[in-house]
């Protein structure tokens, strides 16, 4: 319960300067559930940096359901509810509104979907969008980084 209220603190903007908060893309998640080499244990060692709280791991909303979608494609619907679960607990929803959206449609993107994850960026005043595919973030004003040099964000002393 002490851990869902800390979630909520940070959500509303308290204690954020304690740590790097990271917003990670669609595709980050989707690389841990689905087991997506070799890119799945950099997204992994940042799932687990979060769960610890040695960084904070953020998501749109929208992550969520796209990430329900994908894995009950590719595996069943037991096995997406579980990982979208298993995310809940370690990852922050960043809370969006009708002017994020808005917000959205006027950066511009090729990507709408893209354009939301720069948005709850935004909104999260997150420091870093965790993605593999930066190209599709250029122009925008949020800091781009792929989950291999996000791991030197965590904190050295975080893992032992």
């Amino acid at each position: 319960m002490a851990e869902r209220r800390r979630r909520a603190r940070v959500a509303e903007g308290e204690g954020l300067l304690e740590r790097t908060l990271l917003l990670f893309d669609t595709n980050v998640i989707l690389d841990v559930v689905l087991a997506r080499d070799p890119w799945s244990d950099d997204a992994a060692a940042l799932l687990d940096a979060s769960a610890r709280g040695d960084i904070v791991g953020l998501v749109a909303g929208h992550t969520l359901t796209t990430v329900h979608y994908h894995v009950e494609r590719a595996r069943d619907r037991r096995t997406a509810t579980t990982a979208v679960n298993d995310l809940l607990q370690v990852v922050t929803v960043v809370p969006l509104d009708s002017a994020d959206f808005h917000r959205a449609l006027s950066l511009g993107l090729r990507e709408f979907e893209d354009a939301v994850q720069v948005a709850a960026c935004l909104r999260a005043g997150a420091h870093f969008l965790i993605t593999r595919n930066a190209r599709d973030f250029r122009g925008t004003s949020v800091a781009v980084r792929s989950p291999s040099e996000a791991r030197g964000l965590i904190p050295r002393n975080a893992a032992e």
